[in-house]
């Protein structure tokens, strides 16, 4: 890689578990604003807007505003802008997809579109989804991750209900946040730096890590939330580098930078 100029930071299980801080955090983006590295919050959580996102971390003592996070969500509404959807979601995220037009029955629906998973994902509701790819709509979904880890531990996600409308309708689901080559792009553009000049810091060794390392970004995985001592290893490769923390975050740069 080139001198490291911008990082890519996921949020959750990065610096944060259940949205309160993990310690180090909070001082690690201070010292990466301190030391004028650029950074971009990227994130596959579907469960809060980006304002709440934004609102949430600047309370908690995060250097960070609302164009400094996107969201799988606000990608979706970039890409599906003017189509008619039928979502499948936990949470309430109508205000970053105001520019699609959300339907009720399956038969009106041009595509399914699942975010994350939750109690909203009952038998009904997936039938519903079911119901409209047989009709012909598209299945769209803003991330597929197999899991998240909260301060009870780890919580089934949406992949595993994707994989299984996917087997069900004989379909193959358009992923549009992480691991999307997409996503990524637009957060490299947002930094304004190349791949081979940028850090993506997250404990998702799939759609984080090699994914990011797939498009010529460095790959570093902490090992707090998914990556944290106990949970399943996913994925067939290795990080670049391995963090205890985000908290160690400007100790590698300033290593690599040297």
């Amino acid at each position: 890689m080139g001198r490291p100029e911008g990082v890519l930071l996921d949020i959750d299980g990065v610096l944060t578990v259940s949205w309160q801080p993990i310690p180090g955090a909070v001082a690690a983006l201070r010292e990466l604003r301190a030391d004028g590295v650029p950074y971009v919050l990227l994130t596959n959580t579907t469960s809060r807007t980006r304002r709440s996102i934004a609102e949430t971390l600047v309370a908690a003592g995060f250097p960070v505003s609302v164009g400094s996070v996107l969201t799988a969500p606000a990608a979706t509404a970039t890409r599906l802008a003017g189509t008619r959807c039928l979502l499948l979601n936990s949470g309430d995220i109508r205000e970053d997809l105001a520019a699609l037009e959300l339907v009720d029955d399956p038969d009106d629906a041009e595509v399914v579109l699942i975010g994350g998973a939750g109690p909203e994902f009952d038998y009904r509701a997936l039938d519903r989804a079911f119901a409209a790819l047989q009709a012909g709509a598209r299945l769209v979904a803003m991330q597929r991750n197999a899991y998240w880890r909260t301060a009870e531990g780890l919580r089934l996600d949406s992949g595993a209900f994707v994989t299984g409308l996917e087997y069900a309708a004989g379909v193959r689901a358009e992923v549009l946040g992480k691991p999307a080559e997409a996503f990524f792009a637009g957060a490299l553009g947002q930094l304004g730096v190349a791949a081979a000049e940028a850090l993506m810091v997250g404990d998702d060794i799939e759609s984080d890590v090699l994914a990011a390392q797939r498009l010529g970004i460095t790959g570093v995985l902490v090992r707090t939330g998914k990556a944290a001592p106990g949970a399943p290893r996913r994925g067939d490769g290795e990080p670049d580098h391995v963090l205890d923390s985000v908290a160690s975050l400007p100790e590698l740069l300033a290593r690599l930078r040297r």
